[in-house]
This record gives structure tokens, sequence and C-alpha cells, in this order.
């Protein structure tokens, strides 16, 4: 007997299909950054969240804590040789190409950081946040040189140029942001231009295992490149917070005239499924307008970066200038 399509199939198929012919294909979208010449044997000094921090010349042993650290040391061209993934996910985040994350070895999960696989590796440079591993910053600097930034997400624009530095890569970033820029240009005229941008309420809604649903207000890395774009929010995330924490039937912030949304760990055990297949979820008009889409967790929540920021873009100018 034949089935019909689960309803998330049918999301699925109508994401690609709204997308269209836009190249959807995991990979660095990011300008090739241009290639910086450091001198391995000088060192230099970095101001990090926690104070000056003498890191090697031009380090290529580099152990990332985070999906941010992650987006600013692969698309500045290194490959870190360990890497921290978030704690639902069995691997890093998969806009990368297989290829390079094949060379990076797991050590621990994001805000638990295996410090024995760390040391392990040997790395010269290890790349962090204070939000997220302040209480090992002993430990970890007791092992290479620690780089923490204070924060993560909104303030991803500044974390790379901080990243840079501490990698010797500040050219390269400077080519990667300008990229940025001309990409936030080129996404803004083929949508209408920030006039019509502005016209636009965009909701970001994010399903997370073992927690309430989260509508994304503006302090955040999404929150970010959509103020970049100019498009506009629904009233209750247009605030200056990182998220609002909702019920299932507390919905009605979660509409606009599109509505995006991930989930962190398992559908089911995240409420994703149940919440789909309710009234409230089903009364919203982006749902009935078929404005809603399933968006990649790994990429849109959690590509911290400049080559992640290029792929949001990518996917929002299909989807607003249809």
């Amino acid at each position: 007997m034949h089935r019909p399509p689960s309803r998330r199939t049918v999301l699925g198929v109508t994401l690609a299909a709204a997308l269209g012919a836009c190249d959807r294909t995991p990979g660095i979208r990011a300008p090739q950054p241009a290639v910086d010449t450091a001198d391995p044997s000088a060192e230099a000094t970095v101001t990090a969240a926690t104070g000056p921090v003498t890191v090697p010349g031009d380090p290529r042993r580099v152990v990332v804590l985070d999906t941010a650290e992650l987006d600013s040391a692969m698309t500045l061209g290194i490959t870190p040789v360990g890497a921290c993934r978030a704690p639902v996910d069995r691997g890093l985040p998969r806009y990368w190409p297989a290829s390079r994350l094949a060379e990076v070895a797991d050590t621990g999960t994001i805000g638990a950081p295996d410090l024995a696989a760390i040391g392990a590796l040997r790395p010269q440079l290890i790349l962090g946040s204070q939000a997220r591993d302040g209480a090992h910053y002993d430990a970890l600097r007791r092992i290479a040189p620690t780089v923490l930034s204070r924060g993560t997400g909104s303030a991803w624009k500044e974390n790379l140029q901080l990243h840079a530095r501490a990698l010797g890569r500040q050219t390269a970033a400077e080519a990667v942001i300008a990229g940025y820029h001309a990409q936030l240009a080129q996404t803004s005229h083929a949508i209408g231009g920030p006039g019509v941008a502005a016209g636009h309420r965009i909701s970001l809604v994010r399903f997370v295992q073992g927690g309430r649903i989260r509508l994304y207000g503006r302090q955040n890395f999404l929150g970010t490149v959509l103020a970049d774009l100019q498009l506009g929010r629904p009233d209750a995330q247009n605030v200056d917070r990182f998220d609002v924490e909702v019920n299932p039937d507390q919905l009605a912030g979660a509409d606009g005239d599109l509505l995006l949304y991930a989930t962190y760990g398992d559908p089911d055990a995240a409420g994703t499924t149940a919440v789909l297949a309710g009234p409230a979820w089903r009364a919203l008009t982006a749902v009935r307008t078929n404005r809603a889409y399933p968006v990649d967790d790994q990429l849109w929540f959690q590509g911290i970066g400049c080559t992640g920021a290029n792929l949001v873009l990518s996917q929002l100018q299909c989807l607003l200038s249809g």
C-alpha cells in the first residue's frame, strides 16, 4: 500500500524547490583568501579576553573549541588538527567539505573539551571563547597558547579579526570580510534593495532538544546577518536579546512573512515533530501560505563566521528573490 510522504519530507522538497537553481552543495563560498607569509619563527602578542597572549608566528597545528573558531580557521585557510563538536551532533558542521573534516580529530564537545585528546595533538595554538571555556583556560594554556574571545555569536566579525591576528592571517581576513560585504550588496540588490528588505518580517525559530522553543532576537549571529541585509523582523523577535523562549502554545511571536526553523538534536526529543503537527503551528500565516521552511541547523545556527554567513546570504537570496 502506498504511503503518503511525511510532513518532514514534503517540507524538505518544498525548501529545495524554493531554492530553485541555487547550488546548495556544501563547501566554501567565501572568496579565496589572500596568502599571508608570516614568519614561523616570529612570535606575536594578541590581546584576548584573558589579556595578552604570545602566539607563534605561523601556527599550523590549531585546535578549535567551538563552531565559530572552526569557521574562522577554515575560512582563513587552516584546517584544524582538532575541534570540539556540538553535544547532540555526531560530527562537525557539514557545510564544510568532508575531505577537510576528515583531517580534524574529535577533541570533545563544546563547553567540555577533552584535554587529554587536545594535548595528544601537540597543538601550537588553541582558539575558543571565554563564554564557553573560561573555566578551562588554565588547563588549556598549559597545553598551548590559548586565545579566547569574550563571547560568540553576534561578535563574529570582531572575533574573526582576533582569530586572524592569532593565526597570522590578517590579510586573508581583510579579503574574506570584503567578500562578505560584496555578497551583502549582491543579495540586497537581488531582493529589491533596502526598502524592500525592510518590508519583510523574517522569523527565526529553533527547536532545542532538552529545552524550550527559541525565537531568535537580534543579539546573535543570524540576527546580525539579517540586520546587515536590513531585513525586518517580527515584533516579538525585533529585540536586543539573544532569544525569547516560548512554549508550544505561545507561537504567535514566531509568525512572519518568511519563517525559517531548525532543530538542534532529535526532532522528537526537541518537540519539533509534535509542534509541526499541532494547531498553533498550522495557524501561523507563514505556514498557511507555504512560507515556512526547515533549514540546516549546523549552517544557520552553528555556522558562526564569514563562510557560514555567505552561505546563509545565498540561501536568503534564493528564498526572497523568487
